[in-house]
């Protein structure tokens, strides 16, 4: 089953460079492009991608104000954030919107087609500056829900780095039951991203560190 992508950056030079080499890979599908983040939002509302690579200094929208509403209009829908700039406020601005990760646009094309795969599979990555900077900044839920102990099994393997299927794996469940239970927490922490519970898993101490790659 291919990954279908949309690609979101103000410079048409970056996307045609990102969609001829994620078109080598067959797991990888490039199915639109966007030139700003209103474009983008627009666009995966009609296209329903798994995944959106976002730039985030962009025109009419930027990525993070375009991140957070397609979280909040199409939660099915996961947002890798691909920017040139590794500043405390983007970096936290993305993850709060609801981005899954963040990558460099320097990263090497293979990491980055990785890790759209495991994007698409609900799989947190974070570049390791990226990790130290959130577990700095990002602010934890004020009062919480309380998990079940089912929800915070998952949340602990979420938090670890595993994908729904190696979670479902994990606890013999269905993927499906995987990702209810994926957003009822998410629901209950009051987050937008996996990013930021996997964050909560390690400040609560459910985990030693965020997942890195």
């Amino acid at each position: 089953m291919t990954i279908r992508i949309i690609i979101a950056d103000d410079h048409s030079v970056v996307r045609q460079g990102l969609k001829m080499f994620l078109s080598l890979d067959p797991e990888l599908e490039v199915i639109a492009e966007a030139s700003n983040g209103a474009e983008a939002l627009q666009l995966a509302g009609e296209l329903q991608p798994d995944v959106v690579l976002m730039d985030l200094l962009m025109p009419v929208m930027d990525g993070i104000t375009a991140i957070g509403k397609i979280r909040q209009q199409h939660p099915d829908v996961e947002v890798l954030a691909l920017t040139s700039v590794l500043e405390d406020a983007s970096v936290v601005g993305a993850v709060r919107a609801g981005a899954i990760g963040y990558l460099l646009k320097d990263t090497q094309a293979d990491e980055l087609r990785r890790a759209i795969k495991a994007a698409a599979g609900g799989q947190v990555q974070l570049a390791p500056q990226a990790a130290a900077r959130l577990l700095r900044e990002v602010r934890m839920p004020e009062s919480p829900e309380v998990l079940t102990d089912r929800e915070t099994e998952v949340l602990k393997l979420l938090a670890e780095g595993q994908a729904n299927k190696e979670i479902a794996r994990n606890l013999t469940i269905g993927e499906k039951t995987v990702k209810t239970h994926v957003s009822n927490i998410l629901g209950k922490l009051g987050v937008q991203s996996r990013t930021q519970a996997a964050l909560y898993a390690v400040r609560i101490g459910l985990v030693a560190e965020p997942p890195q790659f």
